[in-house]
């Protein structure tokens, strides 16, 4: 009896703004026989205040993540080549580390990944609306972008330049023909 190679289980983490799931629905569609699993589709018991947990120590821990697990558990016995994870963690969890085989973090400047953001999140916002995040952004919240640069770049297998476009991206061809 021959045992089943389980799916490539790959993780692409970066910053809000940053390319997670651009870079995520790119290689879905661009990889045979893949299903992706988005980080934010779930509502995790987690820390109640993010820049508290960052001051802290950031223990990720400390965020229940059974629902995505048993997720990415079911998908591995599904006839698939690859599972993508627009997953922020890395290999930063525990209970996740020992699913993903590769991590890929997409290294985007803050500032660009701020403007995304914006323009992604503040299309109906108002101008207080907008200043209130930025002055919050700028007092407390940068702190965990910059936490984030500073655990989880490193905790990486490969970095993608964020600052090209996907299509464009020498960097994300390379790392993306070596999967195929």
């Amino acid at each position: 009896m021959t045992k089943e190679k389980r799916p490539l289980t790959i993780s692409i983490a970066g910053v809000s703004g940053g390319g997670k799931t651009s870079v995520t629905q790119e290689l879905n569609a661009l990889l045979h026989k893949s299903k992706m699993l988005s980080f934010d589709d779930y509502d995790f018991e987690g820390p109640n205040d993010i820049i508290d947990w960052v001051d802290r120590g950031a223990y990720y821990d400390e965020w229940n993540l059974d629902p995505f697990i048993q997720d990415i558990e079911a998908l591995h016995s599904e006839p698939l080549n690859y599972i993508l994870l627009d997953y922020p963690f890395a290999y930063k969890h525990t209970k996740t580390k020992e699913l993903i085989d590769i991590t890929v973090f997409i290294d985007t400047p803050l500032d660009i990944a701020m403007a995304r953001r914006i323009m992604r999140d503040c299309k109906n916002s108002s101008t207080e609306s907008i200043i209130a995040d930025m002055e919050n952004y700028l007092s407390s919240g940068r702190r965990g972008y910059v936490e984030m640069l500073r655990t989880r770049k490193p905790n990486s297998d490969i970095i993608v330049d964020g600052t090209l476009s996907i299509a464009r991206s020498s960097s994300f061809l390379e790392w993306k023909n070596m999967l195929i």
